[in-house]
């Protein structure tokens, strides 16, 4: 039972109370109804092949997976990197590969300390962040699962920027930090250049209209690939409104959404290139954006060059104009232009003559 009532109470309650809980019951029912749809899936597959055949079956998925680590672990050798965020926050990860037991230790003991502001990440972040970096590293086509884990003894020191303690700010942990988990990781393996390495938060609204949104950029190239532009990357993979919807909905107008030339590292591969944002606002709101490679470049790869950094700014209706740096929070006139740049990928290997 949705305990609808109780969740709107508490909602209501606080010192920053929700602005607008029918879009948050909306959101809470919606992943109880995912939720009740994957169980009744679940229900139908065990009822047609048998429970005894269905857990067997769990379990031959995450061996297989085990299996594909451990090969990965094979051609592998002990590595590590530090990867520094704009503020100057760091996340630092030594990986020491064990050839006799096919297994590896993560170890991201040097990180930086529980942060200040927003950008902890929770434990379980940081192990899904290595989820999927070892799941991209293995070659065959199998589902993602914790077998992929099973080989890796995963070490994260405590009160540390991705390990911390209550009541630690996390808002900004899942959406950025978690990006410069995966950066560091593939740094460390040294397969490919940095993505653009944020998800480019754009949150804006009032007490009527509430919108949020990430936007893409620029893919790290490998060591036979540019990297692609204009994409989502690594740990966000999110649909943007469309256009029409977006002015249709919303006291907006999308005045231009383009690929930002240029701004992928350049290599024997390149890397992907940004986009340009331009929201211009008909109504007064209050926006803000979270990201991040406003001031640290996403790295090149075996000589690549670093993707251009991104950058948040505000053009007044009078033509002036407000850098809002990384993060920011500003209120918004009717006639002003909100402006994103994303970063660009890192390229992969020298550039030849």
């Amino acid at each position: 039972r949705f305990l609808e009532s109780e969740m709107r109470t508490l909602l209501a309650s606080g010192p920053y109370p929700a602005r607008n809980p029918d879009y948050n019951i909306a959101d809470l029912k919606a992943q109880v109804a995912a939720c009740e749809k994957g169980a009744q899936e679940l229900l139908r597959v065990i009822h047609h092949f048998g429970l005894d055949v269905v857990h067997a079956y769990m379990l031959h998925v995450q061996d297989n997976a085990e299996e594909s680590v451990r090969r990965v672990l094979d051609a592998l050798h002990d590595c590590q990197f530090t990867y520094a965020m704009d503020d100057g926050h760091q996340v630092s990860v030594k990986i020491s590969v064990d050839k006799t037991t096919r297994s590896a230790t993560i170890d991201f003991t040097g990180t930086s300390p529980q942060h200040p502001g927003n950008y902890n990440a929770p434990n379980a972040v940081c192990h899904a962040a290595v989820l999927y970096v070892f799941r991209c590293m293995v070659q065959d086509d199998i589902p993602l699962n914790a077998g992929c884990l099973k080989p890796l003894n995963i070490i994260i020191p405590a009160r540390s920027m991705i390990n911390p303690e209550y009541p630690a700010a996390v808002i900004a942990g899942n959406v950025e930090t978690s990006q410069v988990i995966v950066d560091t990781l593939f740094g460390a393996l040294g397969v490919m250049g940095a993505a653009q390495g944020t998800m480019n938060n754009f949150i804006w609204g009032d007490a009527h209209y509430q919108y949020y949104e990430t936007i893409c950029g620029g893919a790290g190239a490998t060591a036979n690939a540019d990297g692609c532009s204009a994409v989502h990357t690594h740990m966000t993979n999110s649909r943007l409104t469309d256009p029409e919807v977006l002015e249709w909905r919303f006291p907006v107008i999308l005045e231009a959404f383009r690929i930002r030339r240029g701004s992928g590292g350049k290599g024997q591969y390149c890397g992907g290139d940004g986009v340009v944002r331009r929201v211009r606002f008909l109504a007064a709101m209050t926006a803000n954006v979270i990201s991040g490679h406003r001031v640290v470049p996403p790295y090149g790869m075996q000589g690549g060059e670093p993707g251009q950094v991104g950058r948040n700014y505000v053009v007044r209706r009078d033509g002036t104009l407000i850098d809002l740096g990384t993060k920011g929070q500003i209120d918004v006139e009717p006639g002003d232009i909100f402006v994103i740049e994303t970063p660009g990928g890192g390229g992969y290997g020298a550039v030849t003559p």
